[in-house]
């Protein structure tokens, strides 16, 4: 017969669901679930939750591969305030990895160690997600060092808060007892669902009043949907599971894998609402302004953006003056005010500041006269 649900007992979760703190509450042996996943053999060492250890090991792929793209926005808002929620997940993610397959047996003492950190942690990366939720109303600066020591200072006191509720339950110090863990039924259920709440609500509220785009409200909607679907698998629908699928995988299976599919509808938020100034960039996006093709083309006879100067009714080349043809490629005796001497002819003919110089030979027929401005380059 199972117990009936009353606030700060765990009786009624623990009957349901197979977390990691319950084979340390209830009694001295703990409360067992009605149906749980099947273990597996590998040589000596016996593994619970094996479906639920791959989610595990995806998680952390998956979030490395999240935090990769995160640090790779050097200019986005909030950047190295979100790497932080992503760093606990992996930590989380680690210790469930050895706490749900019991690499780390239950009967071990210092079992219950390491669930009092899992726990702590848990909520150290909810009070962290709210503290990221704050971070976009601009309260105050993000990336400085103010903004990184408040969110490391206020996490790290959440968690320590919460692990020694955890561990003074389990050795049942200070008045803690586990036969009534009120304490950890609020630290450990009751604080994660309020921060939830609150996450939720602020950046709807941040979406709604400060931006434009409103299909980012679809990456909140999507996260809060993987959410609760995996705490009613969990805590509604763990046992039917079981049964059903001859207890292969349970609703810690589906609920480790909602909780990762909502840690990537965080970052799908968070990138969303984040945009990188391209200014400032140094990042993986390289060569973004890269030109492909010179500007200006060198060694060639015949210059095509040159084919009209200045005096044909376009405008001058890159070259400068009057355009390359102007000086070079007109024939020989032949120039563009109309005479044979010019400056083509003359640049050939003459050594620089040398020969035959002046105004008067060439007079209207000869260009500027035979000589030009002294008959050489200038």
């Amino acid at each position: 017969m199972s117990s009936p649900f009353q606030f700060g007992d765990f009786n009624f979760i623990c009957e349901r669901a197979a977390l990691t703190v319950c084979p340390l509450l209830g009694t001295a042996q703990g409360v067992m679930p009605t149906c749980y996943a099947r273990n597996v053999q590998l040589g000596s060492q016996v593994w619970f939750q094996p479906a639920t250890c791959f989610v595990h090991i995806a998680a952390l792929g998956m979030t490395a591969i999240m935090l990769f793209h995160v640090r790779s926005k050097y200019t986005a808002v909030g950047r190295k305030e979100i790497v932080m929620f992503f760093y606990i997940y992996m930590f989380i993610s680690l210790l469930a990895f050895f706490l749900d397959s019991t690499v780390i047996p239950t009967s071990h003492e210092v079992y219950q160690w390491f669930t009092a950190v899992y726990a702590g942690a848990l909520g150290a990366l909810y009070w962290c997600i709210v503290m990221n939720g704050l971070v976009g109303f601009q309260a105050w600066e993000d990336g400085t060092p103010r903004s990184l020591w408040l969110l490391r200072l206020s996490c790290l006191i959440v968690w320590g808060v919460t692990f020694f509720v955890a561990i003074a339950t389990f050795k049942q110090w200070a008045s803690f007892s586990y036969t009534r863990p009120i304490g950890l039924f609020i630290t450990y259920l009751l604080f994660p669902a309020i921060c939830v709440v609150v996450y939720t609500v602020s950046q709807l509220v941040l979406v709604i009043r400060t931006l434009d785009d409103r299909w980012v409200i679809g990456d909140i909607i999507f996260g809060i949907a993987f959410y609760v679907v995996g705490c009613v698998l969990l805590f509604a629908f763990s046992t039917r599971i079981c049964d059903a699928v001859s207890h292969y995988i349970d609703g810690v299976f589906f609920f480790s894998l909602c909780m990762l599919l909502t840690v990537m509808m965080v970052y799908k938020y968070w990138d969303s609402i984040t945009k990188e100034d391209l200014e400032f960039s140094v990042g993986s996006k390289q060569a973004v302004w890269e030109v492909k093709e010179p500007l200006v083309q060198g060694n060639q006879e015949y210059f095509e953006d040159d084919t009209t100067s200045a005096y044909h009714g376009a405008g001058g080349s890159l070259a400068g003056g009057y355009g390359a043809n102007y000086y070079a490629n007109y024939p020989q005796g032949q120039g563009p005010a109309g005479g044979q001497g010019g400056y083509g002819q003359q640049q050939q003919q003459q050594q620089q500041y040398g020969g035959q110089s002046g105004y008067g030979q060439g007079g209207a027929s000869g260009g500027y006269g035979q000589g030009g401005y002294g008959g050489g380059h200038y």
